[in-house]
Formats: structure tokens, sequence, C-alpha cells
């Protein structure tokens, strides 16, 4: 039915609201008119938040440590 709030849930749903709303700005400003330089920007910017985001789907969480390991004695 309905699943707890995770940090992983959390930061999916930032990073889509981060490419969001870069992309939203992005072509604000872009219907204004913007350089050379601006469009640049834009660019890396739509491209940094994209990046973000497939990061955040695709990083694996870190694997926990066996606890029946031998001791070293």
């Amino acid at each position: 039915m309905s699943e707890p709030i995770s940090k992983q849930l959390v930061a999916e749903w930032a990073s889509a609201g981060l490419v969001l709303l870069s992309g939203a700005t992005a072509g604000h400003y872009a219907a204004i008119g913007m350089n050379l330089f601006q469009w640049g920007g834009a660019a890396a910017a739509v491209i940094g938040s994209v990046s973000v985001a497939v990061a955040v789907r695709v990083w694996h969480a870190p694997q926990k440590a066996e606890a029946g390991a031998k001791s070293r004695d």
C-alpha cells in the first residue's frame, strides 16, 4: 500500500525537482532572450541537474559487513 518515507525516496524526488526547476528556469530565460554565454550556463545547469538525478538513482547502498567474520588472533 504505502511505503515509509526514506532518505532515498526524498533524494529521488528532490533531484527530479532540481531537473524540473533548472529546465524551467533555462526555458524561461531562453524565451526572453539569452546570449551565447548564458546559453552555455543554462546548458551546464541542466546537464548538471540531470547528472545528479542519474547518480541518485544509480548509486548503490553501501554493503554491510558480515557479522560472522573470524578474528585474527
